[in-house]
């Protein structure tokens, strides 16, 4: 009997045993790192061999750079997004353009060679830009001419690291040899091996796994017992380029600057008449100068004796010049569009102001399209070289600022210009689908604090109207006409309108219906009206306030204007 129940036994005791070998095989794999290693390629969607994925400061991109004859370059829209958007690309002439306040620095596309509007030119190691179908790449090296970041290149695969931001990090030190994985678990893909004494930026902390960022450009998982000595660290920044500085002619005094519409050559005539009631006026903005031609050429109403009679009034004279009154065959997209015509505009337009002895120019370019927004800007930095070199005042007009007009750009106007005069109006226009004020406070308020958040105060002027709109209502239709606030105020009293204050709208409103049902509507620009907007510009400290325009006003309003100037 016991010879039967030995092998038993025997037997049992060895299922137990491999039973717990075998459990203990299952308990080890679950809890036991694994070595399995990431698809890097798909970790960093590589896409070829000349696809380069970035890492910029501590997030990637969806956005790559590309190595291409063995420099890298990145594309066009993203070195404007992410490094210095005052590169330009000039499409139709094939050519990459930097501005700096003194000089245009122009690079054909395809090539490594540079010229600037001062004789100066260069050759760089690699090719400026590359044209690839209709993307256009630039040089990292050729942007680190105009721009302070740095980047560092890895290879299999290629990788990038990009700093354009120095904040203070989060640094932690490797205590032993391990790994980065995909994610927190030992089950995880390994993205790499960190060593003993190896250094990373701690990006979050979590229960058991911290997540990091590798030097070169790995952004994982490591066991939080694998790393020790967390210490805030300030990274040196890039400072290999100095920003030249953008100098301006800003004035000591308050600005009261009064747009003179003048239709033609008699119309300089009328500078007397305009100004007779006037009182604090400093600046005289006549409407003189258009562009004429798609070449660059400009009309011109300009006279010396008008410069003339308005400094002997006190008055400085700075030109207007407009894209809209030249012809209706003028293309603002085809003008811009060229350096060569940009060029020939700015050459006749400073030359001609110059000659007359003027002391500024005004740009007062509307309807610019989106499309053009780019080329616009780019015109606005070459005028201020031409502006700054001549000592004349470069003033720009614009439009109330709103998310469907930012590619106008007032911040970058706001470093090149001298004053950005917000134009204050049109609210509600010829053509609205509603009727409405012209500048309600509300509307100006906006413009003002929006303006402020883009350009410093001490170069913002704020234009008032010295118009209204009546507005008729007949039949469901809706029409209107501008009219000066003098034959507002007779239009109120000759129709016996009742006003009453709109607080929302910071003016008096009046309405009445004629007999044959047409609904009349006015929200009135007078002295009341005015104020309102002044407090606002007291508000925001602004350098001063412009109207549109001169002759359209009503006495009594320049009393109102002449406090605010005065004090």
């Amino acid at each position: 009997m016991k010879k039967k129940v030995i092998p038993a036994i025997i037997i049992i005791v060895l299922i137990i045993f491999f039973a717990g070998i075998f459990v203990l095989q299952q308990v080890l794999k679950k809890y036991s790192h694994s070595d399995e290693q990431a698809d890097l390629k798909s970790y960093f969607n590589i896409a070829d061999d000349s696809d380069v994925p970035i890492l910029l400061n501590k997030e990637f991109t969806e956005e790559h750079a590309r190595l291409l004859d063995g420099a890298y370059y990145l594309d066009f829209d993203s070195v404007r997004k992410y490094l210095n958007d005052r590169f330009y690309y000039g499409k139709e002439d094939g050519i990459l353009v930097y501005t700096t306040p003194e000089t245009i620095i122009t690079a054909p596309v395809g090539e490594s060679t540079w010229q600037d509007t001062d004789g100066g030119s260069g050759d760089e190691e690699s090719k400026t830009s590359i044209l690839d179908g209709e993307i256009l790449y630039v040089s990292l090296d050729y942007v680190k001419k105009y721009t302070n970041f740095s980047y560092e290149t890895f290879t299999e695969p290629n990788r990038m690291v990009m700093t354009t931001a120095w904040e203070d990090e989060q640094v932690a030190s490797v205590t032993r040899d391990t790994q980065v994985r995909l994610r927190g678990g030992v089950k995880s893909e390994v993205l790499r091996e960190v060593e003993k004494d190896e250094s990373v930026v701690v990006l979050e902390q979590l229960e058991n796994w911290t997540k990091v960022v590798t030097h070169d450009a790995f952004i994982g998982y490591i066991e939080n017992k694998r790393i020790s000595d967390a210490a805030t660290k300030s990274p040196i920044p890039v400072t290999d380029y100095t920003e030249p500085e953008y100098s301006s002619l800003v004035r000591d005094h308050k600005i009261n600057l009064g747009f003179h519409q003048i239709g033609g050559p008699g119309g300089n005539d009328t500078l007397s008449d305009v100004t007779a009631q006037a009182k604090s006026l400093n600046v005289i903005s006549p409407t003189w100068f258009a562009v004429s031609s798609n070449d660059g050429s400009i009309r011109s109403f300009g006279s010396e004796a008008y410069v003339k009679s308005a400094h002997n009034k006190g008055l400085e004279v700075w030109a207007l010049l407009d894209n809209f009154t030249g012809g209706a065959e003028v293309s603002t997209h085809e003008f811009l569009s060229y350096a060569q015509s940009r060029a020939n505009l700015i050459d006749n337009v400073v030359t001609q102001s110059l000659s007359l002895g003027v002391d500024g120019i005004n740009l007062d370019f509307e309807m610019v399209s989106s499309e053009d927004g780019q080329s616009f800007v780019e015109f606005v930095r070459e005028l201020s070289i031409a502006c700054r070199r001549a000592g004349l005042v470069f003033s720009i007009d614009n439009y109330v600022p709103m998310n469907f007009n930012d590619y106008y750009d007032l911040e970058e106007q706001g470093v090149v210009a001298d004053y950005v005069i917000i134009m204050g109006y049109d609210e509600h226009y010829a053509g609205s689908a509603e009727a409405g004020s012209v500048a309600s406070l509300g509307y100006v308020e906006n413009g003002i604090i929006n303006t402020l958040k883009e350009v410093d105060p001490s170069k913002v002027i704020n234009a008032v109207p010295f118009y209204t709109r009546i507005w008729h209502t007949k039949n469901g239709t809706l029409s209107s006409e501008a009219v000066s606030m003098k034959i507002a105020a007779n239009y109120v009293s000759n129709h016996s309108i009742e006003l009453q204050w709109d607080a929302g709208a910071g003016q008096n409103y009046g309405e009445f219906t004629e007999s044959d049902g047409t609904f009349n509507q006015i929200w009135m620009e007078d002295a009341t009206s005015i104020g309102q907007k002044i407090d606002s510009m007291k508000a925001g400290e602004i350098a001063g306030i412009a109207s549109w325009s001169l002759g359209m006003e009503t006495a009594d309003v320049w009393d109102t204007i002449a406090e605010y100037v005065g004090g």
